[in-house]
């Protein structure tokens, strides 16, 4: 069963956030994960939403997500992510 990594930013300093967004792309696909989505908040359909930035990724399973964000590598952005904003991660078993 593959996982779907969400992430949820909202963004303090953009250019911190570049920086770190390609740096994290690189640790995704060293763990065999792909950067799916990158985009913007546009409008709450249902529900209530704030401006922020949201990420989706796929890795082979939950496990395998879990491996990456521990990772020596990831974790050696935890500075970076902290300067760029203020984010929340979340993995879904896809099925």
């Amino acid at each position: 069963m593959s996982a779907i990594v969400v992430s949820r930013i909202k963004v303090r300093d953009p250019e911190q956030m570049k920086a770190y967004g390609a740096a994290a792309a690189s640790t995704v696909a060293a763990h065999g994960g792909e950067v799916l989505v990158r985009g913007n908040f546009a409008e709450a359909l249902l529900g209530t939403g704030a401006p922020h930035l949201t990420g989706v990724m796929r890795f082979a399973d939950p496990a395998a997500a879990s491996a990456w964000f521990a990772s020596p590598e990831y974790q050696a952005l935890t500075s970076l992510r902290e300067a760029a904003g203020d984010m929340e991660f979340f993995v879904y078993e896809a099925f």
